[in-house]
C-alpha cells in the first residue's frame, strides 16, 4: 500500500513537472537567445487557460462531439492567441529595451499587472474600447507610413494621434456604460477562479499494479512528449531553427551572415509565448484558473530554465521532472510517511509537507546546487558564453 502511495504520486509529480517542461520550453528558448527575462510569461500561462475555459463554454452548448472534443481546439486557439499576444509584446516593448536587462525586467513585471488586471475586469465596454483605440491608433501609424513629407513634426503627429484614439475610445466607452449598463459592463470572468471540465474521456482513470492513473495526466504527459518532439524538430531540421539556433550562440556573426536578427527574436518570441499558451492549457485540466494562475507556476518555471542550463532542451525536461516530482512528493507527505521508521527525518520532512513549504526546501536545495554547478546541469558551449 505503501509502494502504491508512492507511484502515484510519483506520477502525479512527473505530471506537474510535465506541464513546467512545456512553460519552461518557450522561456528557455527565449531567454537563451535574447537573454530577456519575461514575467508576464506566466500571465500569458495564464491566458491559455481562460482560453481554454471559453472554448469549453462555446462548446458545451452544442454538446456531443464538440464538447468531447473541444480541448484539441482549445489547444490550437491557446496557442495562436498566446503568440499573437506574445509578439505584440515583443514588438511594441521588449523590441526597444534589448541590451536592458532591468528595464526589460520591470516593463514585463508592468505587462503581467496589467493582463491580471486586464482578465479581472474585461467587459464588452472595455473590449470595444480597446479595439477602437487599436484600430485608430494603428491605422492612423499605417496612414502616416505612407506619407514621408512630416519631417521634423513627425513624433509630434505620433503623440497627437496617440492622445486622440485614447480621448476617442474613452468617451465612446463612457457612452456605452452609460446608455447600457446592465448590458455591457458585467466583467466577463470577475475576480474569482473557474472551473474547467474535462471531457468525459478524461475524466476517468486507468488502474495499473494498485497505481490510480488519471487520463487528464496522462493526456497532460503525452501533450509535452508531443511538444518537446516539436520544438525538437524545428529547431533542429527548419530553415528558421537554424537561424535560431545560430543567433542563439552568436548574434554579431549572424547579424554578419546576413541572419535577419529581428525577425528572429520576434519569431522566437512569438513560439515561446505560445508554448505558454498551451502549458495553460494543460494547467486548466488539473485545477480552477484564476487571474494569478500563472503567478503560481512562474517561479518555478525560472527554476526549471536556470538549473537545466539556460537554453537547453535536455537540461529542461531533467529539471522540469525532478522540481515537479520532488516538490510534490515534498509537499504531498509522501516522503515523511516513508520515514516514519526513521522519527527524526519523518520529522523533519512532515514540517515542509505542505505546498509553500515544500517549494521553500526545493528552492534550498536548488541553490545548493548552483553554488555547485552555476551554469546548470547542461551549460551552453561556444565562445559567446566563454567569455
Amino acid at each position: 500500500m505503501l509502494i502504491s502511495g508512492f507511484l502515484e504520486a510519483v506520477f502525479n509529480g512527473i505530471s506537474i513537472g510535465a506541464v513546467l517542461l512545456i512553460a519552461a520550453l518557450g522561456l528557455a528558448i527565449v531567454f537563451g537567445l535574447m537573454g530577456v527575462i519575461n514575467m508576464a510569461h506566466g500571465e500569458l500561462m495564464m491566458l491559455g487557460a481562460y482560453t481554454t475555459f471559453v472554448i469549453q463554454n462555446a462548446c458545451k452548448q452544442l454538446g456531443g462531439f464538440w464538447f468531447e472534443s473541444y480541448i484539441f481546439l482549445a489547444l490550437i486557439i491557446a496557442f495562436i492567441l498566446t503568440a499573437v499576444v506574445g509578439l505584440i509584446l515583443e514588438q511594441g516593448v521588449i523590441k526597444y529595451l534589448y541590451g536592458r536587462p532591468l528595464e526589460t525586467l520591470l516593463a514585463t513585471w508592468g505587462v503581467s499587472l496589467i493582463l491580471q488586471q486586464f482578465v479581472r475586469s474585461i467587459n464588452w465596454v472595455l473590449m470595444i474600447a480597446i479595439v477602437l483605440f487599436s484600430l485608430l491608433l494603428f491605422g492612423g501609424l499605417w496612414l502616416l507610413k505612407q506619407r514621408t513629407n512630416f519631417g521634423q513634426i513627425r513624433q509630434w503627429v505620433v503623440a497627437v494621434m496617440l492622445f486622440l484614439s485614447l480621448g476617442v475610445a474613452t468617451a465612446t466607452g463612457k457612452v456605452l456604460s452609460e446608455t447600457y449598463k446592465l448590458a455591457v459592463t458585467q466583467p466577463w470572468f470577475g475576480a474569482q477562479n473557474l472551473d474547467v471540465s474535462a471531457p468525459s474521456w478524461l475524466q476517468d482513470g486507468i488502474s495499473l499494479g494498485g497505481v490510480q492513473l488519471p487520463y487528464a495526466r496522462l493526456f497532460i504527459i503525452a501533450l509535452t512528449i508531443i511538444c518537446v518532439g516539436g520544438v525538437y524538430l524545428f529547431l533542429q531540421q527548419s530553415r528558421w531553427g537554424l537561424r535560431i539556433r545560430a543567433v542563439t550562440q552568436n548574434r554579431s556573426m549572424s547579424a554578419c551572415l546576413g541572419i535577419p536578427t529581428q525577425k528572429v527574436d520576434a519569431i522566437t518570441f512569438a513560439l515561446g509565448s505560445g508554448l505558454a499558451g498551451i502549458a495553460g492549457c494543460a494547467i486548466s485540466l488539473l485545477g480552477s484558473v484564476g487571474p494569478n494562475t500563472g503567478q503560481n507556476y512562474i517561479v518555478d518555471t525560472f527554476m526549471v530554465v536556470v538549473v537545466g542550463g539556460v537554453g537547453n532542451l535536455a537540461g529542461s525536461i531533467v529539471a522540469s521532472l525532478a522540481i515537479g516530482t520532488i516538490t510534490y512528493l515534498i509537499g504531498s507527505e509522501t516522503i515523511s510517511r516513508l520515514l516514519t521508521a526513521i522519527p527524526p527525518l519523518a520529522d523533519f520532512f512532515n514540517f515542509f509537507a505542505t505546498t509553500s513549504m515544500a517549494k521553500v526546501m526545493v528552492f534550498a536545495l536548488i541553490i545548493a546546487f548552483l553554488q555547485w554547478k552555476p551554469a546548470g546541469i547542461f551549460p551552453q558551449k561556444g565562445r559567446a558564453f566563454d567569455v
